[in-house]
């Protein structure tokens, strides 16, 4: 988690469904050592599966390839399928070389069964010299090796299309008692006021509010504890949580958990609903030529006396300890953290990410500008359910929080069975 320094500003200076047969084609032979064996292409394995995000990689790997030496084969699998196939691509004897995903817990839970490949010297290299102690620490596992490169950032917020907004004559709110009077209004108006996006297998969409409610009335820090196991799920103040999001329930869209969130981005262009809370991702869903029509804003304010915490989780790669390129897979990480690199997939993406070379440019526009703030001004940063915790917790919050919203007067009940499912997380 990137909480190691005070100064936001100082962090982010140096931060910045395919069938069987195409999920087996980013694999490779093993040899008897049961490492993949060495020679040809990288096979870069992506969960980038939006068309526009899709496109930058494609582009990025052309750029890597034209460079001479080491060349990158990509192979893009669609998200949800990425996510949870990705421990059979660790575990498997003939894995992918290099893989999108996440630092912090998630990449520490896999370092600890030796899945991920040191690549503690590439941190050494001009590529990555300006990285941020904070990110150094990000891309650490406990036992001291860097397994990841970070390459870009994204903000989490309440987005909402500007001249919607105008039509309906409401405004952004700043605390919770005017969110809710916003609610109020765009309900009156026949408009579903909060989308969410939490079906078809986006389920961990929901989790966003829960992290939020949380850190915004328990702080940042509680999160994180309760989130490694040393608070429980059914303690009296996660019952406080749940308490402020029935005040939210009654005006969430009614599809909100029959839908995946990119059927929910459309609802919310399309004026269905007026606001949703999601991270800058959904924006590679949308036409680009309506981007500048989106803005957001801060998740309100609960109790002022909780230091302001944002969500801002960072993406990256990591390799498979299993790779029998270990050379070229390097030459293509050390690549990925250049600022070239970077600004090529900004450029062919969404470009609402933010790149984590602090000599990249980002986009630019009025949106990333307002996002990079929201995240510069933040007290702290915490990533997402999942990346404090780990991807084998996140089922546990979807189960939990699906489950609320369908019945939420059986909370009791669903945080005793949540802390129980956790517990059998915590303790393997």
């Amino acid at each position: 988690m990137i909480t190691s320094e005070p100064s936001r500003r100082r962090f982010l200076a140096g931060a910045g469904a395919v069938g069987a047969a195409a999920l087996m084609s980013g694999c490779v032979t093993a040899g008897p050592s049961g490492k993949s064996e060495s020679g040809g292409a990288v096979t870069l394995q992506s969960n980038l599966s939006s068309p526009q995000a899709k496109a930058a990689m494609e582009q990025l790997t052309a750029a890597f390839n034209k460079r001479g030496g080491a060349t990158a084969k990509l192979n893009t699998v669609a998200s949800e399928t990425f996510r949870t196939q990705l421990p059979t691509y660790l575990t498997s004897a003939n894995p992918p070389d290099l893989l999108t995903w996440y630092p912090g817990s998630v990449a520490e839970s896999y370092a600890k069964k030796d899945l991920l490949l040191d690549v503690s010297d590439i941190w050494t290299k001009p590529e990555l010299a300006g990285y941020s102690d904070a990110q150094k620490k990000l891309c650490t596992s406990t036992d001291g090796k860097k397994v990841f490169v970070p390459t870009s950032y994204y903000w989490w917020g309440v987005f909402y299309r500007k001249s919607n907004f105008a039509k309906w004559g409401v405004q952004e709110p700043k605390t919770w008692d005017e969110f809710l009077d916003l609610c109020d209004k765009l309900k009156s108006k026949g408009v579903a006021p909060i989308g969410l996006g939490a079906g078809g297998n986006t389920a961990w969409v929901a989790s966003s509010w829960f992290d939020y409610l949380n850190i915004r009335i328990n702080g940042a820090q509680y999160h994180r504890d309760l989130l490694a196991g040393k608070h429980r799920f059914d303690d009296p103040e996660i019952r406080k949580v749940f308490d402020r999001w029935d005040e939210a329930l009654p005006f969430f869209d009614p599809n909100g958990t029959a839908i995946p969130f990119q059927d929910a981005t459309t609802a919310l262009l399309q004026g269905r609903t007026g606001m949703m809370l999601i991270g800058t991702f959904f924006a590679d869903a949308a036409p680009k030529g309506e981007l500048d029509d989106i803005d957001f804003f801060r998740f309100p304010v609960i109790d002022p006396k909780v230091p302001t915490a944002e969500e801002a989780p960072t993406d990256g790669y990591f390799a498979s300890a299993r790779t029998g390129r270990e050379d070229e897979v390097k030459e293509l990480m050390r690549y990925l953290a250049t600022a070239e690199a970077q600004e090529i997939y900004l450029k062919g993406s969404s470009g609402t990410a933010l790149p984590t070379h602090p000599d990249a440019k980002d986009s630019g526009t009025p949106l990333v500008k307002k996002g990079r703030a929201l995240v510069e001004s933040a007290a702290e940063v915490t990533q997402f359910f999942n990346r404090d915790s780990s991807d084998a917790l996140q089922p546990s919050a979807d189960n939990a929080l699906t489950r609320y919203l369908a019945k939420p007067k059986e909370i009791g009940s669903i945080l005793t069975t949540w802390q129980r499912d956790a517990q059998k997380i915590w303790s393997q």
